[in-house]
């Protein structure tokens, strides 16, 4: 009996975790080092390219079709740093010269994960910085997601995608860059070279689907029936 309550709480906490996973919402696709207009924009803070909050920014667009709540921002950046940390930034109504209105931002701890491609001498990574929690409403935002590393000497390039593998929707042709270190005032990115979308992701905290609620309310039901007959032995 005391095996059998175990294994249907297991059950239920697998349940309820698999309800409220993440979910990959928007992503702009995969770097191809193999197309003739592959390339990379900077997208750092190093100790070549340094600024406060940052010394390059890349911002890719998404819509939102109604309301979500971002978990997590990433840029894939064919990179020689180490970050442990990377600043974010929820933007709208980004146009050129004009960075729109600030919607959310900050510093957290950032996770770097290889991606299996490179290109231009570099190692691709995904920089993700996650535990966001960003209401937004259904619209166009821009973000981005910048490695920090300020005492390497080293350099960051988003990837630029021309939608393999991409996840969500997007307005191509409307990713900005904006750097002070570089004179770049939320500049096109097209202006710097083929750049109609950036390898740039978002995650939204998962919303339990009806047969998920379904079957975490057997698991409290078949819970409770096991603690019930056991106090009644």
């Amino acid at each position: 009996m005391k095996k059998l309550a175990l294994l249907s709480l297991f059950a239920l906490l697998f349940f309820t975790v698999s309800a409220f996973a993440d979910t990959l919402y928007f992503y702009g696709g995969d770097f191809d080092p193999n197309n003739g207009n592959a390339n990379g924009l900077a997208n750092e803070t190093d100790g070549v390219v340094g600024g406060s909050p940052y010394g390059a920014a890349t911002y890719q667009n998404f819509i939102a079709g109604g309301n979500i709540t971002v978990s997590g921002l990433f840029t894939n950046n064919l990179s020689g740093l180490n970050p442990s940390t990377g600043y974010w930034e929820i933007r709208s109504g980004v146009s050129e010269g004009n960075g729109g209105s600030l919607i959310a931002s900050g510093t957290g701890n950032m996770t770097q994960t290889a991606t299996g491609r490179s290109g231009f001498g570099y190692t691709e990574y995904n920089d993700l910085v996650s535990g966001l929690s960003v209401n937004l409403g259904a619209g166009t935002y821009w973000f981005a997601v910048v490695p920090n590393d300020p005492n390497n000497f080293n350099r960051s390039f988003n990837s630029n995608t021309f939608g393999a593998n991409a996840v969500g929707n997007q307005n191509q042709n409307q990713q900005y860059w904006n750097s002070s270190f570089f004179g770049a005032n939320y500049t096109n990115a097209n202006n710097e070279g083929v750049f109609q979308s950036f390898s740039s992701g978002v995650y939204t905290s998962g919303v339990p689907e009806p047969s998920s609620i379904l079957m975490l309310g057997s698991g409290l039901v078949g819970v409770a029936g096991v603690i019930r007959r056991r106090m009644s032995l």
